[in-house]
């Protein structure tokens, strides 16, 4: 009995805790949960083949280079500023890498290299000129925009569109490369087990320090759920096509940069740049260099994005990287979770956001509904998304949380 008892004053005070940091403001992701949760119902509820594990497959497969445009926007995002030229960069990529690849007969991984570090350079250059001469980045990006479109359409030449070999691994990496089943059940233990262990000596450190901890409680019953819950997901997922190995290393980005973000030095200096840059400068921190790096990073993940989006489709022309490109990594990251006031978000805001967004353009494809009915409901909801944001911030604010 003397064990129940300290064990469910635990979970009350736990549960007090959460229910404290949603009235002070600090909602998290769970606004977005609740929304994808309520648009998948609505969907399923209208076309019963949404939620078939067939169309969920590909959901996951048409997030992975989207998702990855996103996680860029999130770092520069984090740090205050915006990128408007992501679609333009991602699409050079592409076009560097069909023609690097095919025209010129490079090694495949030479031509990704090309590729990634063409976004590199605009970060860079982006990083360079912020820095040193003060442009808005929204005006510099935007520039960026149509100065890299044009590139682009000068890299593909005349043709206009380069295909990629079906047989070639690229193509084969992002339409047909699943993960075995048993892989996929193994690659999830593994991934929750270190997630509860990482969470583990965390909380032993803090409380070594005499700061407030998770229990291991706590600890292990959202490890339970997280486990049951992928592999529920996981299991559903094989029975059509699995797991796709482009959204595991899509994963494996978003895993990475949160990673980053939250444990080393850096990330924490992008959290205090977006914060107050003048507060960061006093910290010591260069917030120069942060700045740099937070524009090549999100360049260098557009371009990347743009590569798997070209693997894909098998091709890059003129329209790679244009269109609808722009507003759904951009909006992937706000709906995420990521504040446009820089300082709050983090790498997931990635992933959340883009499930949204791809099961609004899923879901309306399966009702035969035109692009202008997505382009409506994407704004309605990045609208929301941006209210909340606002409403929290507020919210921190007036109970002194900042």
């Amino acid at each position: 009995m003397s064990d129940e008892q300290p064990s469910t004053g635990r979970i009350q005070e736990a549960a007090s805790l959460v229910v404290a940091r949603i009235r002070g403001g600090d909602l998290g992701p769970l606004p977005v949960i609740v929304g994808l949760a309520v648009i998948w119902t609505v969907f399923q509820t209208l076309n019963p083949v949404f939620l078939s594990s067939t169309n969920l497959v590909n959901l996951t497969m048409q997030c992975a280079a989207i998702g990855t445009i996103a996680l860029g926007v999130v770092v520069v995002l984090l740090v205050g500023e915006i990128d408007l030229s992501v679609g333009s960069v991602s699409g050079l990529a592409a076009a560097v890498l069909t023609v690097t690849f095919v025209q010129l007969q490079w090694n495949p991984v030479l031509a990704i290299a090309a590729a990634i570090a063409t976004g590199l350079c605009a970060g860079l250059l982006y990083g360079f000129i912020f820095t040193r001469f003060g442009v808005p980045s929204f005006i510099l990006t935007l520039a960026g925009l149509l100065g890299f479109l044009g590139l682009q359409l000068k890299v593909l030449g005349d043709t206009g569109s380069i295909n990629l070999p079906f047989t070639s691994w690229i193509v084969l990496f992002a339409q047909r490369m699943f993960l075995p089943a048993w892989a996929s059940y193994v690659l999830v233990v593994a991934a929750v087990a270190v997630s509860v262990g990482s969470r583990v000596r965390l909380a032993r450190r803090r409380a070594a320090a005499n700061l407030d901890s998770q229990s291991l409680l706590s600890i292990g019953v959202r490890g339970g759920v997280l486990l049951v819950l992928l592999l529920g997901a996981t299991w559903y997922l094989n029975l059509s096509r699995g797991v796709g190995v482009m959204f595991v290393f899509f994963l494996a980005l978003v895993v990475t940069m949160d990673i980053l973000l939250t444990r080393t030095r850096w990330g924490r200096a992008i959290y205090a740049v977006g914060g107050s840059q003048e507060a960061a400068r006093r910290a010591g921190i260069r917030v120069g260099r942060i700045f740099v790096s937070a524009f090549a990073l999100c360049s260098s993940f557009a371009a990347l994005g743009g590569i798997l989006a070209a693997a894909h489709l098998a091709a890059a022309n003129q329209s790679s990287g244009v269109g609808d490109t722009n507003l759904n990594a951009i909006a992937a990251a706000v709906i995420g979770g990521t504040s446009l006031f820089g300082g709050r978000g983090s790498a997931y805001s990635a992933l959340i956001g883009v499930l949204v967004i791809q099961s609004i353009s899923s879901g309306l494809t399966l009702l035969n509904l035109d692009s202008s009915v997505r382009y409506m409901v994407t704004g309605v909801v990045l609208v929301l998304a941006v209210i909340i944001d606002a409403m929290s911030r507020r919210t921190r604010a007036a109970t002194g949380r900042g």
